[in-house]
């Protein structure tokens, strides 16, 4: 009798478990995936509010398992949330390009309370796409957790083509052989921007 109860306990638990887990569709006509693809923005204007470093690391956690080349990981990437450290760096670029507008090189970063800087493995030729994948994954866990978020080209170029940053690059440590390729900028939104059109035409199928 006492294996009897202790396999109905079995299955009953089993049960309860199954009726727990979320699939992919978490209603019927809604699919969650769906729907924080398609609600993401872009966010250029955040709040001082920091993002939590157990907030960061899931962030980061969803962006390394990315789907990569040969599981080759070719990315590097490296965090800067030091509010200080940010704003050194953004005073540099601005001093790094005298011809540019100060407020605009000053404000490169978007404001983001938060930077993710990622480097490709120069080694390997599809580096770039592994690097566009993990950015998209972090971007769009990002949003799932509250956090909105920007990809940026312009520091990538105002980082590495002048000597007054280079000291920068060089705390960021990237292995040798590693360059930067994408910049995120990452925070709590001040803004709620609206959709902008997309081409579907830019979508065919080939017959």
């Amino acid at each position: 009798m006492k294996l009897v109860n202790i396999f109905l306990a079995g299955v009953l638990m089993f049960v309860a478990t199954s009726c727990d887990c979320k699939c992919n569709k978490c209603e019927e006509g809604s699919n969650a995936v769906i729907e924080n693809i398609m609600a993401r923005r872009s966010i250029r204007k955040y709040k001082a509010e920091p993002v939590s470093r157990e907030i960061l690391d899931k962030i980061a956690e969803c962006g390394i398992n990315a789907p990569n080349g040969q599981n080759k990981q070719s990315w590097e990437v490296r965090i800067v949330d030091n509010p200080d450290l940010l704003a050194e760096m953004a005073e540099a670029m601005a001093a790094g390009h005298p011809k540019m507008d100060p407020a605009m090189a000053k404000g490169v970063f978007r404001g983001a309370p938060v930077m993710v800087f990622i480097a490709r493995d120069t080694k390997y030729p599809f580096g770039t796409v592994d690097c566009g994948l993990l950015a998209e994954n972090m971007i769009l866990s990002a949003w799932s957790l509250g956090v909105g978020s920007v990809c940026l080209g312009s520091p990538v170029h105002f980082l590495t083509d002048n000597e007054l940053c280079k000291p920068y690059i060089e705390r960021l440590n990237f292995s040798e052989g590693y360059e930067l390729c994408i910049c995120i900028g990452m925070g709590y939104a001040d803004e709620q921007p609206e959709a902008k059109p997309r081409k579907r035409e830019k979508v065919q199928y080939v017959e």
